[in-house]
């Protein structure tokens, strides 16, 4: 166990520091992934799954912010589930959360590889993919305030780079090639595209996943109260907007169909208005990889950050829980996170399931652990209200109990359409789940008899 002030990051963030990680944690989904969802529901299908998802996400930051803001700490949703519920709530959060963060990474890493292959034909994904978590671990590993930094400025980048691509593919944007069998194949809504729309909901979801993400910088923050609502409010705004801009016009800028099973949709698309020589299309896939560079940095630093709260209290080996002596960074917990994402891409096989692309399965894996954390985090602001109505509260979730009542029914449809759709995933996430708590949960319960109480003092109490 790690105790004192080794157990304390560095507090060295500010607003726009913290809304560069909201939006550069999630800005990745704007450039790939999101696609996919195309060749089950089609354009319109797949426009109505993300309308009602962007909703979901509005409600959910809203009501999240509440807890990030009272419960200050790198543990994020852990530390809400845990003093909600107690160890086991804790455990069910705190790896539902660490599966949606240690997964996405191996995902964009592939993406990233998807887009140097268009000015690199020969160059093999994985291995840009391996790459990519070599010089990522190192920058996360150097500090907080560079990484920080160095997120925001490459989200900025991308930013401004998807606006760029709106701008030059709206000129060859036709309404007639977006809703051309735009409802599963179907020019009308069908049972097939009802069906289809369901099992689109983990790409609509990728739109926005891991905004989240802030929570576990928030101990990292300076005035935690004041800055992560303006960042999270600004974040999703930002990401909403984007979404929508993008997806509708890569949609209209000929056919959809060609671009729905694609790790690099945009250049693609993008390639229709400016053919292929153009210098346009070389920024596009040069810049575009600031934004999967923006998501995978963040990504990287949040699920450290996870597993440095686990250990800390307990649930992991008291190694994830060290910082680096100089850095103050946890290192160990860096390492090991991107360990396993190597071994992700270098392991089709028991990832890989119904024929589906390794990204798209590896995105659904992700989305169960995001879509379990959800829930988890918004029965615990409904128990502490309840519970512990004293708790200061800077920043009240509006509309309550209605807006957050809407975040946690529409996460529980959307757990319930993917468990239908990707039953052999789910099993996977599940088995995952259980063997993680039990073991984490026996884990803890030796430590705490080897050091007495400290592992819940730190757990619960420093808010």
């Amino acid at each position: 166990m790690t105790h004192g002030a080794d157990t304390h990051l560095r507090k060295s963030l500010n607003a726009f520091h913290l809304w560069g990680i909201a939006v550069g944690l999630v800005i990745s989904g704007e450039y790939f992934g999101w696609s996919y969802g195309w060749a089950t529901a089609g354009t319109l299908g797949f426009l109505a799954v993300t309308a009602i998802v962007a909703a979901m996400y509005i409600a959910f930051i809203f009501s999240f912010t509440e807890l990030t803001t009272a419960i200050p700490q790198a543990g994020g949703p852990f530390a809400y589930a845990y003093r909600a519920f107690g160890p086991w709530g804790g455990a069910i959060a705190g790896f539902a959360t660490l599966i949606e963060f240690v997964f996405a990474p191996p995902a964009i890493s592939l993406a990233i590889g998807a887009y140097l292959a268009v000015q690199f034909p020969s160059l093999d994904p994985r291995t840009a993919a391996l790459g990519a978590y070599a010089i990522f671990v190192a920058l996360n590993i150097v500090g907080v305030g560079i990484a920080a930094t160095f997120e925001l400025f490459v989200t900025i980048l991308a930013v401004g780079e998807l606006l760029v691509f709106m701008k030059v593919v709206a000129p060859i944007f036709s309404l007639d090639h977006f809703v051309a069998g735009g409802w599963a194949g179907s020019d009308t809504p069908t049972l097939r595209s009802l069906g289809g729309m369901f099992a689109a909901i983990p790409f609509a979801i990728w739109f926005f996943l891991a905004i989240e993400g802030v929570a576990m910088a928030a101990e990292e923050a300076k005035e935690p109260r004041r800055t992560i609502p303006i960042a999270y409010v600004t974040g999703i705004v930002t990401l909403t907007a984007l979404a929508f801009g993008v997806m509708i016009l890569a949609g209209g800028s000929g056919d959809w169909k060609a671009l729905s099973n694609l790790n690099d949709p945009l250049p693609q698309a993008m390639r229709r208005a400016v053919g292929d020589s153009s210098g346009w299309l070389h920024m596009l896939v040069w810049l575009g990889l600031f934004g999967l560079v923006a998501s995978f940095h963040g990504i990287i630093m949040g699920y450290a950050r996870q597993m440095f709260a686990l250990a800390r209290a307990g649930y992991l080996p008291a190694a994830l829980g060290r910082l680096h002596p100089r850095f103050r960074t946890p290192h160990i917990a860096t390492i090991a996170g991107a360990a396993i994402g190597v071994l992700t891409i270098y392991s089709d096989g028991w990832i890989r399931f119904g024929g589906q692309p390794l990204t798209a399965s590896v995105v659904t894996l992700s989305v169960f652990g995001a879509l379990t954390m959800y829930i988890m985090s918004m029965l615990s602001l409904f128990r502490l209200r309840r519970r512990e109505p004293d708790l200061v509260r800077p920043y009240r979730a509006p509309g309550f109990p209605v807006v957050p009542g809407f975040a946690l029914g529409m996460a529980a449809v959307a757990a319930v359409a993917m468990v239908y759709y990707n039953a052999a995933i789910a099993m996977l996430f599940v088995t995952v789940m259980v063997i993680a708590v039990l073991l984490s949960v026996r884990l803890r319960a030796t430590a705490l008899r080897d050091h007495g109480n400290r592992t819940d003092m730190v757990a619960a109490s420093d808010a």
